[in-house]
């Protein structure tokens, strides 16, 4: 079996500590990447000085920024912008890749972690976007995030060369990393996130933006994507009984609903996400994670 080739894209902004950590895992990886772009979306806290050591030292890492307007981080960190630098990233790349992963700068892995993974991708030619689970730390020990087996964790997500044009096209909002799954699938590929590896991450999800804004950011992205209601409302009172911000989703979706806030233009992705939120198809699949 024929080894892939790989790319990585980081976007990060004023994570200094957190590169250095990354880039010991990336350097310890069995097969290096092809490249690794560092996409600085205007660091300050000497980050970029990290980002360019690490690319004088090692001729496959690149350091590219945004260009975009740092007044405008704190809306864009909630409509999506990290997509817009994981693209700056993807338009740096000399040449194609075999499979290209967005990678958080708050993660790390072991050094076979890219080979699982891109094995996986050689074994089956209809995986399209994929990762290894979660772990976060919970003041004792390393625990795995329970999620859909389907979804693999935007922290590092990893997806196949020929679904490129699929993540150019995506809107910048909150949910494009939910669209692009079901883009792909439409295409006939599927996605997956594997239980048996995996990565961790030093951040939790939210904690940047506290239970109360991270919740009511996920209803304005289950409003974007065209969650039914109901749905909504089930997972919202399903998570919420191990942390009540989680009612918050009800809040950010009516709100979104109320200030007419947009939604996924793809009518097909609509519809394939709300027949998969029928009841009788969440009982089939065991839950609303």
């Amino acid at each position: 079996m024929d080894t892939l080739t790989y790319a990585i894209i980081t976007p990060a902004r004023n994570e200094r500590e957190n590169l250095a950590r990354l880039a010991e895992s990336v350097i310890a990886q069995h097969q290096w990447p092809a490249r690794w772009v560092i996409v600085d979306d205007g660091s300050d806290d000497g980050m970029e000085s990290v980002a360019a050591e690490l690319a004088r030292r090692h001729d496959w890492i690149e350091v590219a920024a945004t260009g975009e307007d740092a007044d405008d981080l704190a809306d864009g960190r909630r409509r999506g912008r990290d997509l817009l630098a994981f693209r700056r990233g993807l338009r740096a790349l000399p040449g194609p890749v075999d499979v290209f992963v967005k990678v958080d700068a708050d993660t790390s892995f072991e050094p076979d972690y890219f080979d699982r993974l891109l094995a996986r991708f050689a074994e089956d030619p209809t995986l399209g976007i994929a990762g290894g689970c979660c772990y976060e730390f919970d003041g004792e020990r390393w625990e795995r995030m329970k999620v859909a087996g389907s979804h693999p964790r935007g922290a590092s997500r990893a997806y196949r060369w020929t679904l490129l044009d699929v993540v150019e096209e995506l809107e910048p909002e909150l949910g494009w990393d939910g669209v692009d799954e079901v883009l792909a699938e439409l295409r006939g590929f599927h996605t997956a996130g594997f239980q048996n590896f995996g990565f961790r991450h030093h951040r939790k999800v939210g904690e940047r933006e506290g239970r109360f804004r991270a919740g009511t950011a996920l209803g304005r992205q289950a409003w974007y994507m065209g969650y039914r209601p109901s749905y909504l409302m089930l997972r919202a009172v399903y998570r919420a009984r191990e942390n009540f911000a989680a009612l918050a989703m009800v809040w950010g979706f009516a709100a979104a609903a109320v200030s007419g806030a947009p939604q996924c233009p793809h009518p097909s992705v609509t519809r394939r996400i709300r027949e998969t939120q029928r009841l009788r198809v969440v009982a089939r699949r065991g839950g609303w994670t």
